[in-house]
């Protein structure tokens, strides 16, 4: 969960679909969205345990947030990747990649190139050409192949407590999550000092259900 309850970390930890579909109504549902989305993160959710049962690891204390976007996952589409980055330190950031390794065969990976610089304490965000990062993770490939669908993949997430579970927070709202760990390379564009780490990234799947 977000520490910060400024209005930019609450969106940072809202679904996606909230997210988008709150830009679009008036000021004051917007917010009443925000909030809604807050107290989801906060209140405990009716869970229910598919399987796996491995705690999350704590959320890194980097100060690069980001997540990725695509149209085309699990859709015939065109579409390219779009990565939103938000820099929480007073230095600018330059992004330079994400690298995804195959957890059953780690000779097989995909760097995601990125070089999106990020000033201090702001945002940036970057539209990338589409690149696989759903290959090498036998529980994205499940979620993907039971029709949920992909709409984030981001080192942040609603709650670090939860793993491989189903939160039904409505009747009408439900959320998946698969978690595999990236290898992250930024630089000081100022001082050209290079930082590299791993770190886990959240799969955040949405699936409404059948009328």
């Amino acid at each position: 969960m977000v520490n910060s309850v400024s209005d930019n970390h609450v969106t940072l930890g809202m679904p996606a679909a909230i997210y988008r579909a709150a830009q679009h109504l008036p000021r004051f549902m917007g917010s009443a969205l925000a909030m809604l989305c807050a107290l989801i993160a906060v209140f405990p959710a009716h869970s229910q345990d598919l399987g796996g049962g491995q705690a999350l690891p704590e959320e890194s204390d980097s100060p690069l947030k980001y997540a990725i976007y695509s149209s085309a996952w699990g859709e015939s589409s065109n579409a390219g990747l779009r990565l939103v980055a938000q820099n929480r330190s007073d230095n600018p950031i330059l992004l330079d990649s994400i690298l995804f390794s195959d957890e059953l065969t780690p000779a097989r990976e995909s760097r995601l190139e990125v070089n999106l610089t990020v000033p201090p304490q702001a945002w940036a965000e970057i539209e990338l050409p589409y690149q696989d990062l759903l290959f090498g993770n036998v529980c994205i490939t499940r979620t993907m192949a039971e029709n949920w669908k992909l709409v984030e993949v981001s080192n942040y997430t609603l709650n670090p407590s939860v793993r491989g579970l189903i939160i039904e927070d409505t009747d009408s709202f439900r959320i998946y999550q698969c978690v595999r760990n990236v290898f992250v390379r930024w630089l000081d564009p100022d001082t050209g000092d290079t930082t590299e780490y791993a770190e886990w990234v959240m799969y955040h799947f949405e699936r409404r259900p059948i009328l």
